[in-house]
Parts: structure tokens; sequence; C-alpha cells
């Protein structure tokens, strides 16, 4: 009995300490920009030094989690052509068959640039041999502030994705207010 309630207590540690990095920070900055995180997606880790931020979507029905990830380079960004360019290159099929679609938005005085595409996605690190990912679909959204454009991007199965955009555009618009 005496060894059980180490090893419980350890596990009851793990257990909270999961949870609580699930959850993460409610709001969380990105240069001049605050935003709001949806309650059901967690909170991640940055997985490089180029990544400001990242989230993990999940949903019954998917095979896989979808990825949020928020890009900062301050005033040297490349614009925001492109960068859609480079994201809808991202797939194996042509611009014409990823119902590739961009809208631009103005929120309060920040312009937004929102993007959409489905296919085989071709997912990995730069540099590295991509994974094709068929099905999945890329939201992203290119936000042009003072100090130069936050680029964020979610990637995951097409369905998910789908369900994932009224939050993520909530999300979006949450920190330019």
């Amino acid at each position: 009995m005496k060894l059980l309630r180490p090893a419980l207590l350890c596990i009851a540690t793990l257990i909270l300490t999961a949870a609580a990095h699930a959850a993460g920070p409610e709001t969380f900055k990105v240069s001049e920009f605050t935003f709001k995180r949806p309650a059901s997606w967690e909170w991640v880790e940055v997985a490089s030094a180029m990544r400001k931020a990242q989230l993990k979507v999940t949903a019954k029905d998917a095979k896989e989690p979808g990825e949020v990830v928020f890009f900062f380079f301050g005033p040297q960004s490349g614009g925001t052509k492109a960068n859609v360019d480079r994201w809808l290159g991202q797939f194996e099929e042509g611009r014409d068959k990823i119902n590739a679609k961009t809208e631009e938005k103005t929120v309060g005085k920040v312009k937004v640039t929102y993007v959409s595409a489905e296919g085989t996605y071709k997912s990995g690190m730069p540099g590295a041999a991509p994974t094709p990912k068929p099905g999945f679909a890329l939201l992203g959204a290119i936000v042009e502030g003072e100090e130069g454009s936050v680029f964020v991007r979610l990637t995951g199965p097409a369905a998910l994705a789908k369900g994932a955009r009224a939050d993520f555009e909530k999300m979006i618009e949450s920190g330019l207010k």
C-alpha cells in the first residue's frame, strides 16, 4: 500500500500537468495583436522558433487533428501575395483544382486576407521531404499590422477545417478590436 500511494500521486500529478498544458492561455499575443483561443482548441508548445503560437484542433470524426500555427517575421515578411502563393503551392494539385479562394476584409483599421484551399497538402518542415496528405484543407489569415504581418495557418482534414472555419475567423478577428 505504501508503494501504491507515491505511484498514484505521480499519476495524478502527470494528469494535472497534462490538463494544464492542454488548457494553455485563453488569450495570447503575437506582435501587436492579442488573440482569444477557442475554448475547445488545445494550446501546444511551439515546435520551432519560427512559430509564435501553436494550437491543436480535434473533431470526433477526424482521422487526425488539425494544426494552427501563428508566424510573425516583422516588417520583412515577403508580402501578402507571395505568402498566399506559397501556401497554395503547398498542394500537389494545381491552383485550379484545389478550390483556392482569397478574401480581403477590413476589421476596424486592420486588413485581413483570408485564404482557403483543399486537396493533397504537402506537409513537412521547410527543406525536408514533404508528406502528402490527401483530403486536407488549409485555412489561412494574413493580418497586416503596423509592426508587420501575422500569418496564421490551419491545416488538417478537410471536414475538420470546414467545421473549424467559424472559430478560426472569430479567433482572428478577436485580436483586431
